[in-house]
């Protein structure tokens, strides 16, 4: 445990030099997965930076309202007093606050139109909650940062662990001491983390008439990772599902609390085709191997299962960093031909074949490059890029 907390992610060094700038004056908001280490980034921060501080959590069974932002904004005034120096202040699972952009807002205004010495640092685990107050009432005023799952370099780093560990035991940070007890640490993953997410990141935030379906659309998507799955296979699949409008809405927020993803399919000119069959990718490897029965030395020796395992994980190193409206990540299938992922950096496209050891899946590089000429290709495993090497550098250097 001591060496989690040593280790530093490079989203800490980001937000300290964004912080001592003096100009612009913005706020600084941190958003990604629960347990991926956002509070300890923030606490890391604090110490780098030596500025007086105060910190406090929403995460609280009922939603606090919105006058306990002012009161901490006024500690942290306090803090300040008569000195010249900044105050950090750092407001944890901000998205829970009833109204609360409407009220830092108010509050940071104050403080620039007084010249104030408080800064603020938002982290929030809900990437719909959050970025909905930032577009609503916070436009202009805010600089994002992301502190997403770990990485496999990250997790080497920190936890010595070779690729195969990390394709199986994922990246998140607090369960790393518990991989030599699996059956520890399946329990931990599953009710500390993946129930913990979907009760109060997802639940607990939004009006969702049929919680008993969205924690079995989960299930589902943890069972077939990096499967495509038609929504009338998955009405078929699970009791009392309503409709496709009510997965897909479902999928969406599962999403957002940064569990599992449905990619859409890959069409020139509208790259996420709503209503097609999704691809599901789950965020992080553990999602799928807590809740199944495999263990470690099962999965690596069922050719068939350790492919999806990579194929996923490759899926999911691209959605924890390809990010904002000029990336998108898709799929493509067309006549029984298949790219496993597609790429698009504004009017640039590169289409992505994972060779994970299923010697029966046929590449659709092909037909998609007849389809597309423009488009570029990336080979993953096998002949093409070795996994190590893929996983060990940010997607973006592949893509640019």
């Amino acid at each position: 445990m001591v060496l989690r907390m040593a280790y530093q992610r490079a989203v800490v060094g980001e937000i300290v030099a964004a912080l001592r700038r003096r100009s612009p004056a913005l706020l600084h908001v941190l958003i990604g997965p629960r347990q991926v280490g956002k509070t300890t980034a923030a606490g890391q921060v604090e110490a780098s930076l030596g500025w007086p501080s105060h910190t406090a959590s929403a995460d609280a069974p009922l939603p606090h309202p919105p006058e306990w932002i002012e009161t901490q904004w006024r500690l942290a005034r306090a803090k300040a007093g008569r000195s010249s120096q900044r105050v950090l202040l750092v407001l944890d699972e901000i998205q829970k606050v009833r109204g609360w952009s409407e009220v830092v807002k108010r509050l940071w205004d104050e403080e620039i139109r007084s010249e104030g010495r408080v800064r603020a640092l938002l982290l929030g685990s809900s990437a719909l909650l959050v970025q909905h107050g930032l577009s609503e009432s916070l436009a202009g005023r805010f600089f994002l940062h992301r502190c997403m799952h770990w990485s496999w370099p990250e997790c080497r780093d920190a936890f010595g662990w070779n690729l195969e560990r990390w394709l199986y035991f994922g990246g998140y940070p607090g369960a790393a001491p518990l991989i030599k007890d699996q059956t520890m640490w399946k329990r931990y993953v599953t009710d500390s983390l993946i129930e913990t997410v979907i009760a109060r990141d997802v639940l607990q935030m939004q009006a969702i008439t049929k919680p008993t379906l969205l924690r079995h659309l989960f299930a589902l998507a943890a069972q077939y990772p990096a499967q495509i799955f038609s929504y009338n296979k998955m009405l078929g699949e699970l009791h009392d599902a309503g409709n496709t409008v009510t997965l897909a809405a479902y999928l969406r927020l599962l999403e957002t609390a940064f569990l599992a993803s449905g990619l859409e399919v890959f069409s020139s000119g509208q790259v996420r085709k709503r209503g097609s069959s999704p691809k599901l990718v789950l965020w992080n490897n553990a999602l799928i191997n807590a809740p199944a029965l495999r263990s470690f030395d099962q999965a690596r020796a069922d050719g068939a299962w350790w492919g999806r395992l990579v194929e996923n994980a490759a899926g999911a190193h691209l959605l924890n960093h390809l990010h904002g409206p000029p990336w998108s990540v898709s799929y493509w299938r067309h006549a029984g031909e298949e790219v496993d992922f597609v790429v698009s950096h504004g009017t640039t496209t590169w289409a992505l074949e994972v060779k994970s050891g299923r010697g029966h899946k046929a590449s659709g590089l092909d037909a998609f490059r007849r389809r597309y000429p423009k488009a570029k290709a990336w080979l993953v495993g096998d002949t093409g890029i070795p996994l190590a090497e893929f996983f060990e550098k940010p997607p973006a250097e592949w893509f640019t």
